[in-house]
């Protein structure tokens, strides 16, 4: 698990027994410390833990006193007080300071597992709730299960870092878009992103599947269960099993398929066709759809319990129309990552103003075939306005183009961002707050690219 604790105890044999009893349970971030007043020094100087283990009695300082300093230096840890000392006063006194619980000495295992759990949810849940508050693009805590995500928009990476938190537990996951937002991308970086990470991921069409094939592909069948079943056949369940499963398009699901997948849902239960033997599995499910599931409930085409079942998070990818200065860096990554040896050395002013311009109605999916396209047509040429498909040639650029002495008009993907970020600063009186905002970056962003541009 990549969460981050603190064990500060004077005794050394309880800071083993603790960090015995932290790696049995999963965790592997671990910070043990015999004295406290180093680690009210950590943390004040910066450090950061999602959850410190505090002894209450210590001779340098009180648990009491490192619980203050702690909601004082770092308010989003969550401070569980463990002693040996059981009396009701001391316990009201340490949760009205801020600690999460109060744990009796010895602490039996699964009465510190559940109480981590508790805790370490209740952070999640409020970092998700300080994401949704927040105006400018959050850091990452793990960059890395994203890497595929294309963005520098704020409201894409606030959507990333919801989803990163979410990763972190086992709660069902719903994404909302339009038709190639990216949900089967994201959905795989949130696997990525979870303890289960190493398991298997299973993407599902939902709207390929009949009735039969339903239960055949989610359920699998036992050996003779058809005339020509020769041998038993594993199902997507028994093959996700420990795994992440995603339901793309599970909107389009009938109400009978939706019945017998709710019924998984709920019980975590199976049997293969052709057995009645019963089988347990244990999965995290993330669902995709592009339809409008209120709508659906409310005309009775989708069933409000299953919908219920699914919705324990919802991210929402917004359409590439909303984000026109994602396009470029789209642009840049599809020509670095599918054009080979043939990728042409750059895109025209006007071409890429008609891209950034156009509201691609199939959203990434469409762009990334369109630069496809046009690298195919290019044939190691600059794209140029003719390489584009006839409805992005019919687009106008919204202002004039940029002009360049480089020989054919050419015009480098980051001359055009660096004209871009100087005419919407311009725009708004050398706002730098303003700035950022209208162009979806963070401020500290916006002064490093101006700062590049010999702008004060």
């Amino acid at each position: 698990m990549g969460y981050t604790i603190a064990v500060v105890d004077d005794d050394p044999d309880y800071l083993e027994i603790m960090r015995r009893s932290l790696a049995w349970l999963g965790y592997r971030n671990i910070s043990l410390e015999p004295d406290p007043i180093r680690m009210a020094a950590t943390v004040e100087q910066g450090g950061h833990f999602d959850l410190a283990i505090i002894d209450l009695n210590m001779p340098e300082m009180s648990g009491l006193e490192l619980l203050d300093r702690f909601r004082h230096a770092s308010p989003a840890t969550e401070c569980i007080i463990v002693t040996a000392v059981d009396q009701a006063r001391i316990a009201v006194d340490c949760l009205r300071r801020g600690a999460y619980d109060y744990l009796i000495k010895p602490v039996p295992r699964e009465v510190l597992q559940l109480s981590l759990r508790r805790a370490l949810e209740r952070k999640r849940l409020l970092d998700i709730l300080e994401v949704g508050r927040g105006t400018t693009a959050p850091d990452l805590a793990r960059p890395e299960p994203f890497r595929r995500i294309v963005t520098r928009s704020a409201p894409m990476m606030r959507v990333l870092r919801e989803a990163e938190l979410h990763a972190a537990s086992n709660v069902p996951i719903l994404i909302t878009g339009e038709s190639g937002t990216g949900k089967e991308l994201l959905a795989q970086a949130i696997h990525e992103a979870s303890p289960r990470a190493g398991r298997a991921f299973t993407p599902i069409n939902m709207a390929a599947l009949t009735s039969t094939l339903f239960e055949a592909e989610f359920f699998g069948h036992a050996k003779g269960a058809f005339t020509d079943a020769r041998a038993e056949r594993k199902g997507h369940l028994q093959n996700t099993d420990q795994g992440t499963l995603f339901l793309d398009e599970i909107g389009a699901l009938s109400a009978e398929l939706q019945a017998k997948l709710l019924r998984v849902l709920q019980d975590g239960e199976y049997s293969r066709l052709g057995s009645s033997h019963q089988r347990r599995v244990d999965l995290r499910v993330i669902a995709a759809t592009n339809e409008d599931l209120g709508r659906m409930m409310a005309q009775g085409r989708f069933r409000k319990d299953l919908y219920y079942r699914i919705r324990g998070g919802r991210l929402h990818l917004q359409p590439l129309r909303d984000r026109p200065d994602d396009i470029p860096l789209l642009v840049r990554h599809f020509l670095g990552t599918g054009g080979g040896a043939s990728a042409p050395p750059g895109v025209s002013t006007d071409a890429l103003e008609r891209l950034v311009t156009y509201d691609f109605p199939g959203n990434v999916r469409e762009l990334q075939s369109v630069i496809r396209s046009a690298v195919n047509l290019a044939q190691g040429r600059p794209i140029a306005t003719e390489h584009l498909p006839e409805e992005l040639r019919r687009t106008a650029p919204a202002d004039p183009p940029l002009t360049t002495d480089h020989p054919g008009g050419i015009t480098s993907l980051a001359a055009v961002e660096k004209a871009h970020i100087l005419t919407i600063y311009e725009r708004l009186a050398s706002n730098k707050s303003a700035t950022a905002r209208a162009l979806g970056i963070g401020l500290n962003t916006l002064r490093r690219r101006l700062a590049a541009y010999d702008v004060e």
